[in-house]
Protein backbone atom coordinates (compact mmCIF):
# COMPACT_ATOMS: atom_id res chain seq x y z
CA UNK A 1 0.00 0.00 0.00
CA UNK A 2 1.49 3.41 -0.95
CA UNK A 3 2.67 5.50 1.97
CA UNK A 4 1.34 8.95 2.74
CA UNK A 5 3.55 11.98 2.13
CA UNK A 6 4.08 12.72 5.83
CA UNK A 7 4.90 9.06 6.56
CA UNK A 8 7.43 9.03 3.73
CA UNK A 9 9.12 12.19 5.01
CA UNK A 10 9.23 10.92 8.59
CA UNK A 11 10.63 7.51 7.71
CA UNK A 12 13.08 8.95 5.20
CA UNK A 13 14.60 11.41 7.67
CA UNK A 14 15.60 8.50 9.92
CA UNK A 15 16.85 6.26 7.14
CA UNK A 16 18.57 8.57 4.69
CA UNK A 17 22.01 6.93 5.08
CA UNK A 18 20.44 3.52 4.52
CA UNK A 19 18.63 4.65 1.38
CA UNK A 20 21.74 6.31 -0.01
CA UNK A 21 23.66 3.08 0.46
CA UNK A 22 21.23 0.98 -1.57
CA UNK A 23 22.06 -0.05 -5.16
CA UNK A 24 20.05 1.65 -7.89
CA UNK A 25 18.31 -1.63 -8.74
CA UNK A 26 17.00 -1.87 -5.18
CA UNK A 27 15.85 1.75 -5.27
CA UNK A 28 13.92 0.90 -8.42
CA UNK A 29 12.20 -2.00 -6.67
CA UNK A 30 11.27 0.23 -3.73
CA UNK A 31 9.89 2.85 -6.11
CA UNK A 32 7.36 0.33 -7.46
CA UNK A 33 5.47 0.55 -4.15
CA UNK A 34 5.52 4.35 -4.05
CA UNK A 35 3.58 7.06 -5.80
CA UNK A 36 5.40 9.74 -7.81
CA UNK A 37 4.40 12.29 -5.15
CA UNK A 38 6.06 10.08 -2.49
CA UNK A 39 9.30 10.00 -4.47
CA UNK A 40 9.18 13.78 -4.83
CA UNK A 41 8.73 14.03 -1.06
CA UNK A 42 11.83 11.90 -0.54
CA UNK A 43 13.76 14.13 -2.92
CA UNK A 44 12.85 17.13 -0.78
CA UNK A 45 14.34 15.54 2.35
CA UNK A 46 17.97 16.28 1.61
CA UNK A 47 20.44 16.96 -1.16
CA UNK A 48 21.77 13.41 -1.05
CA UNK A 49 18.38 11.87 -1.78
CA UNK A 50 17.71 14.53 -4.41
CA UNK A 51 20.89 13.63 -6.27
CA UNK A 52 20.31 9.89 -5.90
CA UNK A 53 16.65 9.76 -6.89
CA UNK A 54 16.15 12.59 -9.34
CA UNK A 55 18.81 11.23 -11.69
CA UNK A 56 17.95 7.53 -11.30
CA UNK A 57 16.45 6.20 -14.50
CA UNK A 58 15.48 2.95 -12.79
CA UNK A 59 13.45 4.77 -10.13
CA UNK A 60 11.53 6.82 -12.68
CA UNK A 61 11.14 3.86 -15.03
CA UNK A 62 9.54 1.92 -12.17
CA UNK A 63 7.10 4.79 -11.65
CA UNK A 64 6.39 4.95 -15.39
CA UNK A 65 5.58 1.24 -15.51
CA UNK A 66 2.85 1.76 -12.93
CA UNK A 67 1.11 4.34 -15.12
CA UNK A 68 1.96 3.82 -18.76
CA UNK A 69 1.96 1.09 -21.41
CA UNK A 70 4.16 -2.01 -21.57
CA UNK A 71 7.75 -1.43 -20.31
CA UNK A 72 9.13 -2.44 -23.71
CA UNK A 73 7.22 0.42 -25.33
CA UNK A 74 8.43 2.90 -22.71
CA UNK A 75 12.05 2.03 -23.42
CA UNK A 76 11.47 2.56 -27.15
CA UNK A 77 10.00 6.01 -26.45
CA UNK A 78 13.09 6.89 -24.44
CA UNK A 79 15.56 5.39 -26.93
CA UNK A 80 13.96 7.37 -29.77
CA UNK A 81 14.66 10.63 -27.94
CA UNK A 82 10.98 11.48 -27.52
CA UNK A 83 11.75 12.72 -24.00
CA UNK A 84 14.96 13.73 -22.30
CA UNK A 85 14.70 11.31 -19.36
CA UNK A 86 12.43 8.81 -17.66
CA UNK A 87 11.63 11.55 -15.18
CA UNK A 88 10.25 13.64 -18.04
CA UNK A 89 8.43 10.61 -19.35
CA UNK A 90 6.81 10.09 -15.95
CA UNK A 91 5.61 13.68 -16.03
CA UNK A 92 3.90 13.09 -19.36
CA UNK A 93 2.30 9.82 -18.32
CA UNK A 94 0.86 11.33 -15.16
CA UNK A 95 -0.46 14.34 -17.05
CA UNK A 96 -2.30 12.47 -19.82
CA UNK A 97 -3.30 9.21 -18.09
CA UNK A 98 -6.70 10.71 -17.10
CA UNK A 99 -7.53 10.96 -20.82
CA UNK A 100 -7.34 7.20 -21.31
CA UNK A 101 -10.63 5.35 -21.60
CA UNK A 102 -13.95 5.55 -23.43
CA UNK A 103 -15.53 8.90 -24.32
CA UNK A 104 -18.98 9.28 -25.87
CA UNK A 105 -21.50 11.77 -27.20
CA UNK A 106 -25.23 11.53 -27.77
CA UNK A 107 -24.93 12.29 -31.49
CA UNK A 108 -24.98 10.56 -33.90
CA UNK A 109 -27.58 8.26 -32.36
CA UNK A 110 -25.89 5.18 -33.83
CA UNK A 111 -23.05 5.76 -31.42
CA UNK A 112 -20.13 8.10 -30.97
CA UNK A 113 -17.45 6.06 -29.22
CA UNK A 114 -13.95 7.54 -28.93
CA UNK A 115 -11.36 5.35 -27.26
CA UNK A 116 -8.18 7.08 -26.05
CA UNK A 117 -5.16 4.74 -26.05
CA UNK A 118 -1.39 5.02 -25.79
CA UNK A 119 0.36 5.99 -29.02
CA UNK A 120 4.10 6.68 -29.34
CA UNK A 121 5.04 9.16 -26.60
CA UNK A 122 1.45 10.25 -27.04
CA UNK A 123 -2.18 9.39 -26.48
CA UNK A 124 -4.46 8.90 -29.47
CA UNK A 125 -8.23 9.29 -29.63
CA UNK A 126 -9.84 6.85 -32.08
CA UNK A 127 -13.51 6.71 -33.06
CA UNK A 128 -15.05 3.28 -33.62
CA UNK A 129 -17.19 3.42 -36.76
CA UNK A 130 -20.74 1.98 -36.62
CA UNK A 131 -20.33 -1.17 -38.69
CA UNK A 132 -21.46 -4.70 -39.42
CA UNK A 133 -19.59 -7.80 -38.36
CA UNK A 134 -17.73 -9.90 -40.87
CA UNK A 135 -18.82 -13.52 -41.47
CA UNK A 136 -16.43 -14.70 -38.74
CA UNK A 137 -17.34 -12.08 -36.15
CA UNK A 138 -14.91 -9.71 -34.44
CA UNK A 139 -12.02 -12.15 -34.81
CA UNK A 140 -12.53 -12.57 -38.54
CA UNK A 141 -12.85 -8.96 -39.68
CA UNK A 142 -10.85 -5.88 -38.64
CA UNK A 143 -12.56 -3.21 -36.57
CA UNK A 144 -13.07 0.00 -38.56
CA UNK A 145 -11.90 3.19 -36.83
CA UNK A 146 -10.98 6.79 -37.63
CA UNK A 147 -8.48 9.09 -35.87
CA UNK A 148 -9.87 12.00 -33.84
CA UNK A 149 -6.99 13.67 -32.00
CA UNK A 150 -3.51 13.21 -30.56
CA UNK A 151 -1.69 14.67 -27.56
CA UNK A 152 2.06 14.36 -28.05
CA UNK A 153 4.80 14.70 -25.45
CA UNK A 154 7.36 17.46 -25.61
CA UNK A 155 11.02 16.77 -24.81
CA UNK A 156 10.50 17.93 -21.21
CA UNK A 157 7.56 15.60 -20.69
CA UNK A 158 4.82 18.20 -20.94
CA UNK A 159 1.74 17.37 -23.05
CA UNK A 160 3.06 19.83 -25.55
CA UNK A 161 1.33 19.26 -28.87
CA UNK A 162 -2.33 18.80 -29.76
CA UNK A 163 -3.37 17.63 -33.22
CA UNK A 164 -7.00 17.47 -34.32
CA UNK A 165 -7.56 15.04 -37.19
CA UNK A 166 -10.10 15.31 -39.98
CA UNK A 167 -10.72 15.25 -43.71
CA UNK A 168 -12.67 17.92 -45.52
CA UNK A 169 -15.49 16.83 -47.79
CA UNK A 170 -14.23 15.63 -51.18
CA UNK A 171 -10.60 16.11 -50.05
CA UNK A 172 -8.10 13.51 -51.19
CA UNK A 173 -5.91 13.62 -48.09
CA UNK A 174 -6.24 13.63 -44.33
CA UNK A 175 -5.37 16.81 -42.50
CA UNK A 176 -4.45 17.94 -39.00
CA UNK A 177 -5.17 21.12 -37.09
CA UNK A 178 -2.45 22.02 -34.60
CA UNK A 179 -3.30 23.47 -31.22
CA UNK A 180 -2.37 23.44 -27.56
CA UNK A 181 -3.23 21.37 -24.52
CA UNK A 182 -5.02 23.12 -21.70
CA UNK A 183 -5.35 21.94 -18.11
CA UNK A 184 -6.08 18.24 -17.62
CA UNK A 185 -7.97 17.52 -14.42
CA UNK A 186 -6.85 14.20 -12.87
CA UNK A 187 -10.53 13.29 -12.39
CA UNK A 188 -11.74 14.71 -15.73
CA UNK A 189 -15.05 13.51 -17.16
CA UNK A 190 -15.60 16.10 -19.92
CA UNK A 191 -13.24 16.70 -22.85
CA UNK A 192 -13.70 20.10 -24.49
CA UNK A 193 -12.55 21.57 -27.80
CA UNK A 194 -12.21 25.31 -27.32
CA UNK A 195 -10.50 28.44 -28.59
CA UNK A 196 -8.02 30.23 -26.38
CA UNK A 197 -7.15 33.84 -27.02
CA UNK A 198 -4.00 35.68 -26.02
CA UNK A 199 -0.88 37.50 -27.13
CA UNK A 200 1.46 36.93 -30.02
CA UNK A 201 2.57 33.39 -30.77
CA UNK A 202 5.96 32.60 -29.30
CA UNK A 203 8.67 31.71 -31.79
CA UNK A 204 10.02 28.20 -31.33
CA UNK A 205 13.76 27.66 -31.46
CA UNK A 206 15.15 25.51 -34.29
CA UNK A 207 16.85 23.33 -31.67
CA UNK A 208 13.45 22.04 -30.65
CA UNK A 209 13.17 20.27 -33.97
CA UNK A 210 15.62 17.79 -32.48
CA UNK A 211 14.25 16.84 -29.06
CA UNK A 212 17.29 14.71 -28.22
CA UNK A 213 19.43 17.85 -28.31
CA UNK A 214 17.62 19.45 -25.39
CA UNK A 215 19.35 19.38 -21.98
CA UNK A 216 17.78 17.68 -18.99
CA UNK A 217 15.58 19.91 -16.89
CA UNK A 218 17.07 20.62 -13.47
CA UNK A 219 14.58 23.00 -12.00
CA UNK A 220 12.58 20.44 -10.02
CA UNK A 221 12.59 16.73 -9.18
CA UNK A 222 9.69 16.18 -11.53
CA UNK A 223 9.01 18.92 -14.04
CA UNK A 224 5.53 20.21 -13.36
CA UNK A 225 5.63 19.09 -9.71
CA UNK A 226 7.39 21.59 -7.49
CA UNK A 227 7.38 22.51 -3.82
CA UNK A 228 5.10 25.31 -2.77
CA UNK A 229 7.37 27.67 -0.86
CA UNK A 230 4.54 28.98 1.27
CA UNK A 231 3.29 25.64 2.55
CA UNK A 232 6.13 23.20 2.00
CA UNK A 233 3.72 20.92 0.18
CA UNK A 234 3.83 19.69 -3.36
CA UNK A 235 1.79 21.56 -5.93
CA UNK A 236 1.15 20.65 -9.53
CA UNK A 237 1.83 23.32 -12.12
CA UNK A 238 0.27 23.58 -15.55
CA UNK A 239 1.53 20.92 -17.93
CA UNK A 240 1.86 22.56 -21.31
CA UNK A 241 4.41 24.12 -23.62
CA UNK A 242 4.71 27.85 -24.15
CA UNK A 243 1.47 28.80 -25.87
CA UNK A 244 -1.08 31.51 -26.11
CA UNK A 245 -1.69 32.67 -22.58
CA UNK A 246 -5.17 31.96 -21.30
CA UNK A 247 -6.88 34.69 -19.37
CA UNK A 248 -7.70 33.97 -15.72
CA UNK A 249 -10.97 35.89 -16.07
CA UNK A 250 -13.58 33.17 -15.73
CA UNK A 251 -16.50 35.38 -16.85
CA UNK A 252 -14.88 35.76 -20.29
CA UNK A 253 -14.17 32.08 -20.86
CA UNK A 254 -14.91 30.43 -24.21
CA UNK A 255 -17.75 28.33 -22.80
CA UNK A 256 -19.81 31.46 -22.06
CA UNK A 257 -19.93 32.55 -25.68
CA UNK A 258 -23.16 31.92 -27.56
CA UNK A 259 -23.22 28.65 -29.47
CA UNK A 260 -23.10 30.39 -32.85
CA UNK A 261 -20.00 32.35 -31.84
CA UNK A 262 -18.24 29.26 -30.53
CA UNK A 263 -19.01 27.38 -33.72
CA UNK A 264 -17.80 30.29 -35.86
CA UNK A 265 -14.52 30.65 -33.96
CA UNK A 266 -13.76 26.93 -34.09
CA UNK A 267 -14.49 26.73 -37.81
CA UNK A 268 -12.44 29.87 -38.56
CA UNK A 269 -9.37 28.81 -36.58
CA UNK A 270 -9.47 25.20 -37.75
CA UNK A 271 -9.59 26.32 -41.39
CA UNK A 272 -6.60 28.63 -40.88
CA UNK A 273 -4.33 26.15 -39.07
CA UNK A 274 -5.29 23.08 -41.10
CA UNK A 275 -2.43 21.29 -42.85
CA UNK A 276 -2.87 18.52 -45.41
CA UNK A 277 -0.71 15.56 -44.50
CA UNK A 278 1.80 14.25 -47.04
CA UNK A 279 1.25 10.63 -47.98
CA UNK A 280 4.07 9.24 -45.82
CA UNK A 281 2.48 10.81 -42.73
CA UNK A 282 -1.11 10.03 -43.69
CA UNK A 283 -0.26 6.35 -44.11
CA UNK A 284 2.00 6.01 -41.06
CA UNK A 285 0.61 4.24 -37.96
CA UNK A 286 -0.60 6.25 -34.98
CA UNK A 287 0.22 3.54 -32.45
CA UNK A 288 2.18 0.26 -32.56
CA UNK A 289 0.27 -2.40 -34.46
CA UNK A 290 2.76 -5.12 -33.53
CA UNK A 291 5.95 -5.56 -31.46
CA UNK A 292 8.07 -5.22 -34.62
CA UNK A 293 10.87 -2.68 -34.78
CA UNK A 294 9.55 -1.45 -38.13
CA UNK A 295 6.43 0.02 -36.54
CA UNK A 296 8.40 1.82 -33.84
CA UNK A 297 10.77 3.30 -36.41
CA UNK A 298 7.83 4.64 -38.40
CA UNK A 299 6.19 5.97 -35.24
CA UNK A 300 9.32 7.82 -34.15
CA UNK A 301 9.76 9.38 -37.60
CA UNK A 302 6.09 10.35 -37.76
CA UNK A 303 6.18 12.01 -34.35
CA UNK A 304 9.20 14.13 -35.26
CA UNK A 305 7.64 15.07 -38.61
CA UNK A 306 4.42 16.23 -36.92
CA UNK A 307 6.36 18.40 -34.48
CA UNK A 308 8.37 19.92 -37.31
CA UNK A 309 5.16 20.52 -39.27
CA UNK A 310 3.64 22.45 -36.38
CA UNK A 311 6.78 24.51 -35.83
CA UNK A 312 7.21 25.38 -39.49
CA UNK A 313 3.58 26.45 -39.91
CA UNK A 314 1.41 28.67 -37.82
CA UNK A 315 -0.86 27.24 -35.17
CA UNK A 316 -2.26 30.64 -34.15
CA UNK A 317 -4.32 33.07 -36.21
CA UNK A 318 -5.14 36.75 -35.85
CA UNK A 319 -8.79 37.66 -35.43
CA UNK A 320 -8.63 41.06 -37.15
CA UNK A 321 -10.34 39.75 -40.27
CA UNK A 322 -13.06 37.91 -38.36
CA UNK A 323 -16.54 39.14 -39.30
CA UNK A 324 -18.32 40.20 -36.11
CA UNK A 325 -21.45 41.56 -37.78
CA UNK A 326 -23.30 38.26 -37.43
CA UNK A 327 -22.20 37.58 -33.87
CA UNK A 328 -24.82 35.55 -32.02
CA UNK A 329 -23.99 37.27 -28.74
CA UNK A 330 -24.93 40.66 -30.19
CA UNK A 331 -28.56 39.74 -29.63
CA UNK A 332 -28.48 36.62 -27.48
CA UNK A 333 -28.04 36.62 -23.76
CA UNK A 334 -29.02 40.17 -23.01
CA UNK A 335 -29.56 39.00 -19.45
CA UNK A 336 -25.85 38.29 -19.09
CA UNK A 337 -26.00 34.58 -19.84
CA UNK A 338 -23.57 34.91 -22.74
CA UNK A 339 -20.35 36.85 -23.17
CA UNK A 340 -20.18 39.19 -26.17
CA UNK A 341 -17.76 37.96 -28.81
CA UNK A 342 -15.91 41.27 -29.09
CA UNK A 343 -15.30 41.24 -25.33
CA UNK A 344 -13.82 37.77 -25.55
CA UNK A 345 -11.56 38.79 -28.44
CA UNK A 346 -10.29 41.81 -26.51
CA UNK A 347 -8.27 39.41 -24.33
CA UNK A 348 -5.62 39.20 -27.04
CA UNK A 349 -4.74 39.27 -30.71
CA UNK A 350 -4.25 35.57 -31.46
CA UNK A 351 -6.60 32.60 -31.52
CA UNK A 352 -5.67 28.97 -31.09
CA UNK A 353 -7.37 25.58 -30.81
CA UNK A 354 -7.19 24.16 -27.31
CA UNK A 355 -8.05 20.78 -25.80
CA UNK A 356 -9.17 20.98 -22.18
CA UNK A 357 -10.18 18.17 -19.84
CA UNK A 358 -12.30 19.20 -16.87
CA UNK A 359 -14.28 17.61 -14.09
CA UNK A 360 -17.93 18.59 -13.99
CA UNK A 361 -20.93 17.51 -11.98
CA UNK A 362 -22.94 15.38 -14.39
CA UNK A 363 -26.38 13.93 -13.87
CA UNK A 364 -27.01 10.42 -15.14
CA UNK A 365 -29.86 8.13 -15.95
CA UNK A 366 -29.16 4.42 -15.91
CA UNK A 367 -25.41 4.89 -16.26
CA UNK A 368 -25.70 7.36 -19.19
CA UNK A 369 -24.71 11.02 -18.60
CA UNK A 370 -27.04 13.83 -19.59
CA UNK A 371 -25.31 15.87 -22.31
CA UNK A 372 -25.79 19.36 -23.66
CA UNK A 373 -26.25 19.35 -27.42
CA UNK A 374 -24.55 22.73 -27.91
CA UNK A 375 -21.11 21.91 -26.49
CA UNK A 376 -18.15 20.68 -28.49
CA UNK A 377 -17.44 18.03 -25.90
CA UNK A 378 -16.99 14.34 -25.25
CA UNK A 379 -18.11 12.67 -22.02
CA UNK A 380 -16.18 9.96 -20.24
CA UNK A 381 -17.81 6.70 -19.21
CA UNK A 382 -16.44 5.67 -15.80
CA UNK A 383 -15.09 2.17 -16.34
CA UNK A 384 -15.68 -0.10 -13.36
CA UNK A 385 -12.98 -2.66 -12.64
CA UNK A 386 -14.37 -6.22 -12.54
CA UNK A 387 -14.19 -7.54 -8.96
CA UNK A 388 -15.80 -10.38 -7.04
CA UNK A 389 -19.55 -9.93 -7.21
CA UNK A 390 -19.24 -7.47 -10.10
CA UNK A 391 -17.43 -9.64 -12.63
CA UNK A 392 -19.22 -8.40 -15.73
CA UNK A 393 -18.43 -4.68 -15.54
CA UNK A 394 -16.79 -3.22 -18.64
CA UNK A 395 -17.16 -3.08 -22.42
CA UNK A 396 -18.84 -5.93 -24.29
CA UNK A 397 -19.58 -6.38 -27.97
CA UNK A 398 -21.72 -8.63 -30.09
CA UNK A 399 -24.93 -8.88 -32.06
CA UNK A 400 -28.39 -10.39 -32.06
CA UNK A 401 -28.80 -14.11 -32.67
CA UNK A 402 -27.58 -17.51 -31.53
CA UNK A 403 -25.06 -19.01 -31.92
CA UNK A 404 -22.69 -16.03 -31.54
CA UNK A 405 -20.96 -16.66 -34.90
CA UNK A 406 -22.49 -18.25 -37.98
CA UNK A 407 -19.69 -18.52 -40.56
CA UNK A 408 -21.07 -17.89 -44.02
CA UNK A 409 -19.68 -15.88 -46.91
CA UNK A 410 -23.11 -15.64 -48.53
CA UNK A 411 -24.92 -13.94 -45.65
CA UNK A 412 -24.52 -10.22 -44.99
CA UNK A 413 -22.84 -9.24 -41.74
CA UNK A 414 -24.90 -8.62 -38.63
CA UNK A 415 -24.88 -5.19 -36.95
CA UNK A 416 -22.18 -4.82 -34.32
CA UNK A 417 -23.33 -3.59 -30.91
CA UNK A 418 -21.16 -2.19 -28.12
CA UNK A 419 -22.77 -2.59 -24.69
CA UNK A 420 -21.29 -0.85 -21.66
CA UNK A 421 -22.03 -2.85 -18.49
CA UNK A 422 -21.99 -1.19 -15.08
CA UNK A 423 -23.30 -1.94 -11.62
CA UNK A 424 -25.63 0.39 -9.76
CA UNK A 425 -27.45 0.09 -6.46
CA UNK A 426 -31.13 1.06 -6.40
CA UNK A 427 -33.60 0.58 -3.56
CA UNK A 428 -31.15 -1.67 -1.74
CA UNK A 429 -30.67 -4.00 -4.72
CA UNK A 430 -27.62 -4.34 -6.94
CA UNK A 431 -28.42 -3.96 -10.63
CA UNK A 432 -26.36 -4.75 -13.71
CA UNK A 433 -27.18 -2.22 -16.45
CA UNK A 434 -26.26 -2.58 -20.11
CA UNK A 435 -26.12 0.70 -22.07
CA UNK A 436 -25.91 0.64 -25.85
CA UNK A 437 -23.09 2.93 -27.00
CA UNK A 438 -22.70 1.69 -30.59
CA UNK A 439 -25.16 0.23 -33.10
CA UNK A 440 -24.12 -0.99 -36.52
CA UNK A 441 -27.53 -0.87 -38.19
CA UNK A 442 -28.06 1.25 -41.31
CA UNK A 443 -30.76 3.26 -39.53
CA UNK A 444 -30.70 3.44 -35.75
CA UNK A 445 -33.42 1.60 -33.84
CA UNK A 446 -32.69 2.70 -30.28
CA UNK A 447 -31.46 6.03 -28.86
CA UNK A 448 -27.78 6.25 -28.09
CA UNK A 449 -27.18 5.31 -24.47
CA UNK A 450 -30.36 3.24 -24.26
CA UNK A 451 -30.57 0.66 -21.49
CA UNK A 452 -30.72 -2.56 -23.50
CA UNK A 453 -31.28 -4.61 -20.37
CA UNK A 454 -31.26 -4.40 -16.59
CA UNK A 455 -30.86 -7.47 -14.37
CA UNK A 456 -30.97 -8.02 -10.63
CA UNK A 457 -27.76 -9.77 -9.64
CA UNK A 458 -29.36 -11.20 -6.49
CA UNK A 459 -32.28 -12.85 -8.32
CA UNK A 460 -31.46 -16.01 -10.30
CA UNK A 461 -33.47 -16.51 -13.47
CA UNK A 462 -36.23 -19.11 -13.40
CA UNK A 463 -36.11 -19.63 -17.17
CA UNK A 464 -33.69 -21.99 -18.89
CA UNK A 465 -31.46 -21.12 -21.83
CA UNK A 466 -33.42 -21.92 -25.04
CA UNK A 467 -30.53 -23.58 -26.94
CA UNK A 468 -28.57 -26.72 -26.14
CA UNK A 469 -25.44 -26.25 -28.28
CA UNK A 470 -23.13 -23.43 -29.36
CA UNK A 471 -21.61 -22.56 -32.75
CA UNK A 472 -19.24 -25.56 -32.54
CA UNK A 473 -22.08 -27.93 -31.63
CA UNK A 474 -20.74 -28.20 -28.09
CA UNK A 475 -23.20 -28.44 -25.19
CA UNK A 476 -24.03 -25.07 -23.65
CA UNK A 477 -22.89 -24.67 -20.05
CA UNK A 478 -24.74 -21.96 -18.14
CA UNK A 479 -22.63 -20.81 -15.21
CA UNK A 480 -25.00 -18.14 -13.86
CA UNK A 481 -28.37 -16.64 -14.75
CA UNK A 482 -30.15 -13.48 -13.63
CA UNK A 483 -33.70 -12.21 -14.02
CA UNK A 484 -34.39 -8.76 -15.42
CA UNK A 485 -35.97 -6.71 -18.19
CA UNK A 486 -34.94 -5.90 -21.76
CA UNK A 487 -35.79 -3.00 -24.05
CA UNK A 488 -38.79 -3.18 -26.40
CA UNK A 489 -40.93 -0.84 -28.46
CA UNK A 490 -42.73 1.74 -26.36
CA UNK A 491 -44.57 5.01 -26.83
CA UNK A 492 -42.03 6.30 -29.35
CA UNK A 493 -38.43 6.09 -30.46
CA UNK A 494 -37.30 8.25 -27.55
CA UNK A 495 -39.41 6.44 -24.94
CA UNK A 496 -39.05 2.67 -25.39
CA UNK A 497 -40.69 0.09 -23.16
CA UNK A 498 -39.38 -3.06 -21.50
CA UNK A 499 -40.33 -6.72 -21.14
CA UNK A 500 -39.10 -9.56 -18.92
CA UNK A 501 -35.96 -11.43 -19.83
CA UNK A 502 -32.94 -13.24 -18.42
CA UNK A 503 -29.18 -12.83 -18.64
CA UNK A 504 -27.13 -16.02 -18.97
CA UNK A 505 -23.39 -16.31 -18.34
CA UNK A 506 -22.12 -19.10 -20.60
CA UNK A 507 -18.76 -20.81 -21.06
CA UNK A 508 -15.98 -19.03 -22.99
CA UNK A 509 -16.97 -15.74 -21.31
CA UNK A 510 -20.16 -15.30 -23.30
CA UNK A 511 -23.17 -13.34 -22.05
CA UNK A 512 -26.60 -13.76 -23.62
CA UNK A 513 -29.71 -11.75 -22.76
CA UNK A 514 -32.89 -13.53 -23.84
CA UNK A 515 -36.28 -11.80 -24.04
CA UNK A 516 -38.80 -14.19 -22.45
CA UNK A 517 -41.68 -13.86 -24.91
CA UNK A 518 -39.93 -13.41 -28.26
CA UNK A 519 -36.83 -15.51 -27.50
CA UNK A 520 -34.76 -12.79 -29.17
CA UNK A 521 -31.20 -13.01 -27.89
CA UNK A 522 -28.40 -10.45 -27.66
CA UNK A 523 -25.09 -12.32 -27.51
CA UNK A 524 -22.02 -10.56 -26.12
CA UNK A 525 -18.32 -11.16 -25.53
CA UNK A 526 -15.89 -9.05 -23.53
CA UNK A 527 -13.81 -6.68 -25.68
CA UNK A 528 -10.22 -5.58 -25.46
CA UNK A 529 -10.80 -2.42 -27.47
CA UNK A 530 -7.15 -1.35 -27.60
CA UNK A 531 -6.15 -4.72 -29.04
CA UNK A 532 -8.98 -4.54 -31.61
CA UNK A 533 -7.83 -1.07 -32.65
CA UNK A 534 -4.25 -2.29 -33.10
CA UNK A 535 -5.48 -5.00 -35.45
CA UNK A 536 -8.18 -2.80 -36.98
CA UNK A 537 -8.46 -0.87 -40.22
CA UNK A 538 -8.17 2.89 -40.35
CA UNK A 539 -10.71 4.80 -42.45
CA UNK A 540 -10.98 8.52 -43.34
CA UNK A 541 -12.42 10.82 -40.71
CA UNK A 542 -15.12 13.48 -40.77
CA UNK A 543 -14.20 17.18 -41.17
CA UNK A 544 -12.11 18.33 -38.16
CA UNK A 545 -14.66 20.02 -35.88
CA UNK A 546 -17.43 17.51 -36.59
CA UNK A 547 -14.86 14.76 -36.16
CA UNK A 548 -14.36 15.80 -32.55
CA UNK A 549 -18.01 16.39 -31.63
CA UNK A 550 -20.78 15.67 -34.13
CA UNK A 551 -23.59 17.90 -32.87
CA UNK A 552 -26.09 17.41 -35.69
CA UNK A 553 -28.92 15.04 -34.82
CA UNK A 554 -28.58 11.99 -37.07
CA UNK A 555 -30.25 8.59 -37.09
CA UNK A 556 -28.22 7.03 -39.91
CA UNK A 557 -24.57 6.12 -40.35
CA UNK A 558 -22.90 9.44 -41.18
CA UNK A 559 -19.75 7.62 -42.29
CA UNK A 560 -21.60 5.70 -45.00
CA UNK A 561 -22.23 9.00 -46.81
CA UNK A 562 -18.55 9.97 -47.03
CA UNK A 563 -17.38 9.94 -50.67
CA UNK A 564 -14.19 8.09 -49.72
CA UNK A 565 -16.18 5.26 -48.11
CA UNK A 566 -19.17 5.01 -50.45
CA UNK A 567 -17.45 2.44 -52.68
CA UNK A 568 -15.27 -0.60 -52.15
CA UNK A 569 -15.23 -3.42 -49.58
CA UNK A 570 -15.56 -1.10 -46.58
CA UNK A 571 -18.90 0.26 -47.83
CA UNK A 572 -20.40 -3.23 -47.42
CA UNK A 573 -19.74 -3.06 -43.67
CA UNK A 574 -21.28 0.38 -43.09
Amino acid sequence: MPLGTEEVLASASDGVPLLLGLPEDVLGLIARSLRPADVCSLILCCRGLRDALSSSDKVWLALCEGVGPHPAELSRWRDAGAVTSYRSLCRFLLAVAPLLGIWVHQNPEQGNVVCVVWGFASVVGCRVIPQKLGPMGLDGGPLLWAPVFEVVAGPDGSPAFFFLHGRESHAAADSICAGSVGPIDPACNVLLLEIEVGGAEQQQLPAQLKPQALPHAKSSPLSGMAPDNSTGKLSTSATSVPRVSSSPQAPLCFSRLAFGDRRKLLAHVAACVRHDLPSHLAEAPLFPRSPSCKDFTLLAERRLSLIQLQMLHRSCVQHRDLDLSSSSSSWAGADGKHVHLHEFLMLGDMLRLCLRASKEKLTKYGGWPHMQDDRFALYKLPLQIPVAGQEYAGLWGGTFGWPPVQPSENKPGKPLFFIFLSYEEAEGKMLLIGNKILEGTHYVRRPNGSIMFTVKVDEPALDTFPWDVDADSKPVEVHHSYSGEGITNGYSYRYPGSKPGSLFAIQDEILAFVWKDSKAVLTLQRLDLQDLLRKGERVPALPPIANFAYLTKSYSNVFASLPSLSHGPISQRL
